[in-house]
Parts: structure tokens; C-alpha cells; sequence
């Protein structure tokens, strides 16, 4: 329970109500640390004090201590400063509080542009405050040339990045350097509770963000900062708005924690659930478990990304034969690779497919898990046609590839985004561009051996593509290449481990070629496809019952939000 007295609750009613309305729902602490932030420098987060010495009093001993410094040489001084106009207010001050600028309270230095060849990263000299450092306090450059005392950093410096993000960030690391478009905040006055300035500021300049100049990346000019507006109060209330703000964030940091961990047990037993479910070795064994689970059912899958898990989980199930009934009545998988076999050799007979490698993975190796009766393992060269897209010509942005446009070609990114039907196309091939490659067939599965691997969809479309892509047609009845999909999104893990670990991933053929798929008896297929169809339809509705919970609940914490700041 948030303690709030009854002058605070004035300032801001439901504060409570605030907390656990908002703290819920996804990015609500983020909004609270924001709301936090907004009421801190609008005067309305701690009661305000009659008998405070007014704002404008401080204001003068700050200005009387900056002509002291500028008479000693300890600063520049400045050009005079307009006046602040009435439109230039954002909003109405409390009693006792007075406007300023960062310029009448603490001087703007800019950062030094070090020369690049004194950085090193072997910690030789000091370390060199950069754009990327405000905030983190761990520079990885270090800089062993000369330097001027003046560009010094100590830790509880007040520091700005000019550029990209505008971040004001104390200063907690070691004694450091200030390199170019870093600025740091010298105050004229010793006593003054410096990080409501610094917070005062941040709100202020953050409204700067976005506001480019012919450029793609944000910058923050000296000025700006100098001329930036801050609500200023009396001495004694900011150090309360102070204390006031840390009691605050510290809850945030509480709830996030608490969201966190929260997070991470109920990944961990929703996981434990659904592993049960994959790891079963009999139907009786499997409804146990589903009933376990069915039991816990709103408390577990009670977000999106659950029931993506949970989906996972039904294809696990259909290719490890546990999602329908067996029929022992039917013919088994075996018969079926015997007819598929005496098709691929009438074809390579006829000379319409090339003459492969007969391989069999039923032997006596080590199978991923135990099969039910009439299923068998078999690879992918022996159930279908299976080869590499083709895309011969160099350069393959020839103009003359796709002009004029006719035949669609498809890349490993309108695979990865097809969300199991390819049916967008961004390029397409001429006669001459199709000369060089293959038109595969509507129906054909597509898998990814380059950039996104293990990314699987059936063609919408007739449709060429580059060797990135793996095409394979199955000789079984083409309805069954959903199942085959289907193995593929359960597989995609396990095969995207043998890419290596460089920045372009990417998998021979070979490693496609020797994945162990399980294969049920051809009238079985069809049943997991309808059962997995049909499931899929029910996973989606729930996604977007709680996708739209879940907005829900972000409109009200933005709501709130919106009302307390108002």
C-alpha cells in the first residue's frame, strides 16, 4: 500500500488505485515513472509550505553568486536572455515557485573533441566520456593524449548527450573525460538539490526529441539547453520533491521486479505443464496431464505469448503421433514410402527429375523418440522432390532479369513473413530472368537455408526463387504438405542450431537432407491437419481475445495516466 497524506491525495486523488491500475498492464511502470516525473516539476506531488522562503528570493543568491563567479573568471559571461514570455509557460506554477532558465542556475560546458588518435581500449589514460556513456558510467574508450583540468569529470556531475537520445544522467563512474557533444551542467550555487533540476530539464528537452533539422539524428544545441525553461521552487520543496520522487521510483523499481519475476515462474510452469504434454507415452498418460492443465487453464495461458506456447505445443503433439486416434485398419507409412518410391523412379525414368541418392533413415540408430505403430522415419529427398532454388546470373540485379516483369520471385524474407501461405510478391522475373532459375508450382514448400533459417510456407502462387530457398514437392497426395509444414515449425530450433555463429547464418543442404521427419500413415496426415487446423483457428481466437484484453488494459493505465496529469 502507497502511503500518501491527505494533502498529497488532493494533489492527486486514487494515488493507490493509480498504482495497481496501472502497474499492471504492459509498460504501466514506465507511464507511472513518467507521471511521476511530469507531477514532480508541475508542483503536485508534495503539498506546498506558506512558510518557505519563496523561489524568487533563492533566485537572487543564485544570481548574486553567478556575478561572483564571473567577476573571478570561473565562467563566461553569458549574453542577457529575453525575457520569458507568458505563451512560452506551459502550465501554471503553485504559489511560491517562479520560472527560470537553465542559465540562471547552472552553466552549459560543452565537451572537448579529443583527437581520435589518443583512443585506445586497453584502459591507457583516462576514460572518455561519449554520447553512448551518458547514463552508463562504463566507458570502453579511453583517451592518452593531453587534456585540459577544465574537461574533467567527477562522479555527481550532472552530464547531457547532444545527440541521438537526449539523456540528463548523473555522473557515477570514475574521474573522466568530456568528449564533443556531451555537456555538462556547472551549478552557480553549492546547496541546491541538483537532480530536480536535472529532472526539470530532462522533461523539458525530451519535448525537443524528434524536432530534426534536415537531418536523420537528433542534436541538441548549447543554446538549447542554456534557454531551456524549468519550473523552479522553493529550496526547501524541492529537496521534498526530491525525497518525494526517490521514495516513488523505488516502488517502480519494486513493481518491475515483482512484474518480472512474475513473468518468469509463470513461464517456467506454464513450460513444465506443456512439456508434460510432449513428453507423454500413452493417451491415457496425455489426458492426465491435459486435464492437470485444463484445470490451471485461464491462470496459465492468460497472455499472448502463452498461447504461441501453447500452439507450439498442439504441433509437438501432431507429429508425434499424440494429437488424433490410430486406425490399425489403415495402411501403414511403410507401404506408402514404397509408393512413393516406385513414383520417383517412374519420374527419373521418364528423365522429369534427376536420379538421387537412395537413402533410408529406418535403421537402427537412434530415433528422436518412439513412433506409434504404422509411422515411420523417413527424410526428405525420399518423399518428395526436394532441391535448391536457382538464381544463376551475376549480377543478380540485372536489369534484364525482371524487365519486363511476368513470373514472381520469391526471397527468404517473404518466407519468413508469410505466416504459413506465401502469397506477397515484391519482385518478379522476365523470360530471360526465368531462363536462369526454376518456376516452382503452387503448393511447393519453401525453407530457408540463408539469413532467416529454418523459416517454412507454401507457395500461394507459382513462383521462382534464389538457392536460399529449398523447394520440396511431396509425391504423396499435396493436401500433406501441410503436414510437412506443420514438422517444420516444431523442427525449426533444432535446425537453426547447426547454423554457425556469424553474422550471415546459413545451413547447407546436406543438414535439410538428413532431419529425421516422422511420418503417419497418409490417411492419418489428413486427420492431423484437420486437428491441427482446426486448433490453430481456436489458438488465434483466444490470441486476439487477449490481445484485445491486453490493449484494454494499456488504454485505462493511459487513461489514468492522462487524468492525474491533467
Amino acid at each position: 500500500m502507497l502511503k500518501t497524506s491527505n494533502d498529497q491525495r488532493k494533489l492527486l486523488p486514487n494515488f493507490d488505485q493509480l498504482f495497481a491500475t496501472t502497474a499492471q498492464a504492459p509498460g504501466g511502470v514506465a507511464r507511472l515513472r513518467e507521471l511521476i516525473l511530469t507531477l514532480a516539476v508541475q508542483g503536485r506531488l508534495v503539498a506546498q509550505d506558506a512558510s518557505d522562503e519563496p523561489a524568487s528570493e533563492l533566485l537572487k543568491k543564485i544570481r548574486v553568486e553567478k556575478d561572483r563567479l564571473i567577476a573571478e573568471g570561473k565562467i563566461k559571461k553569458d549574453k542577457p536572455l529575453a525575457e520569458i514570455a507568458k505563451e512560452e509557460k506551459p502550465f501554471e506554477l503553485p504559489v511560491g515557485w517562479e520560472w527560470a532558465r537553465v542559465s540562471d542556475v547552472a552553466f552549459s560546458q560543452a565537451g572537448f573533441a579529443f583527437k581520435s588518435s589518443g583512443f585506445n581500449s586497453l584502459n591507457a589514460g583516462l576514460p572518455l566520456i561519449r554520447i553512448r556513456d551518458v547514463g552508463f558510467n562504463s566507458p570502453e574508450t579511453y583517451f592518452s593524449g593531453e587534456y585540459r583540468e577544465e574537461f574533467l569529470v567527477a562522479s555527481g556531475d550532472w552530464l547531457i548527450s547532444m545527440d541521438g537520445e537526449f539523456r540528463v544522467r548523473k555522473w557515477e563512474g570514475s574521474e573522466a573525460l568530456l568528449n564533443q557533444r556531451v555537456s555538462r551542467l556547472i551549478f552557480y550555487f553549492d546547496n541546491l538539490p541538483t537532480s530536480f533540476i536535472a529532472t526539470a530539464l530532462q522533461f523539458e528537452i525530451a519535448k525537443l526529441q524528434g524536432t530534426k533539422a534536415y537531418t536523420t539524428v537528433d542534436h541538441l544545441s548549447g543554446s538549447q539547453i542554456s534557454n531551456a525553461l524549468l519550473p523552479f521552487p522553493p529550496l526547501a520543496e524541492q529537496s521534498r520533491i526530491v525525497a518525494r520522487v526517490e521514495e516513488l521510483m523505488r516502488l517502480c523499481d519494486t513493481l518491475e521486479e515483482k512484474g518480472r519475476l512474475e513473468h518468469t515462474q509463470h513461464q517456467q510452469l506454464l513450460q513444465a505443464m506443456l512439456d508434460s504434454l510432449t513428453q507423454t507415452q500413452s493417451a491415457q498418460e496425455l489426458a492426465r496431464h491435459w486435464q492437470r492443465l485444463a484445470h490451471h487453464f485461464d491462470l496459465l495461458i492468460d497472455r499472448p505469448e502463452a498461447v504461441d506456447a501453447l500452439e507450439q505445443t498442439i504441433l509437438q503433439l501432431a507429429v508425434r503421433g499424440l494429437l488424433v486416434e490410430q486406425d490399425a485398419s489403415e495402411e501403414p507409412a511403410s507401404e506408402l514410402l514404397k509408393k512413393i518410391r516406385a513414383e520417383k523412379d517412374r519420374l527419373i525414368t521418364e528423365g522429369k527429375i534427376k536420379k538421387d541418392k537412395k537413402t533410408s533413415l529406418n535403421d537402427k540408430s537412434v530415433k528422436p523418440f518412439p513412433l506409434p505403430n504404422g509411422w515411420v522415419w523417413a527424410s526428405f529427398p525420399e518423399l518428395g522432390e526436394f532441391g535448391r532454388g536457382k538464381s544463376k546470373h551475376r549480377p543478380r540485379n540485372d536489369p534484364q532479369l525482371f524487365d519486363p516483369p511476368i513470373y514472381p520471385l520469391i526471397q527468404t524474407g517473404e518466407v519468413a513473413r508469410a505466416k504459413r501461405i506465401i502469397n506477397e510478391v515484391h519482385s518478379k522475373y522476365s523470360d530471360f530472368g526465368l531462363a536462369q532459375s526454376r518456376l516452382w508450382p503452387k503448393g511447393t514448400l519453401c525453407i530457408t537455408i540463408a539469413a532467416n533459417i529454418a523459416d517454412a510456407a507454401i507457395l500461394g502462387f507459382d513462383a521462382c526463387f534464389p538457392d536460399s530457398v529449398v523447394g520440396f514437392i511431396p509425391f504423396s497426395e499435396k493436401e500433406t504438405t501441410n503436414y510437412y509444414l506443420a514438422f517444420m515449425e516444431t523442427a525449426k530450433a533444432e535446425i537453426s542450431a547447426y547454423a554457425p555463429a556469424t553474422a550471415q547464418k546459413n545451413i547447407n543442404l546436406e543438414i535439410l537432407e538428413s532431419i529425421r521427419i516422422p511420418i503417419p500413415p497418409l490417411a492419418e496426415q489428413s486427420r492431423i491437419v484437420a486437428r491441427v487446423t482446426e486448433l490453430r483457428a481456436l489458438c488465434q481466437r483466444l490470441r486476439d481475445k487477449l490481445t484485445q484484453a491486453r490493449r484494454t488494459q494499456t488504454q485505462l493505465a493511459q487513461a489514468w495516466v492522462e487524468q492525474a496529469a491533467a
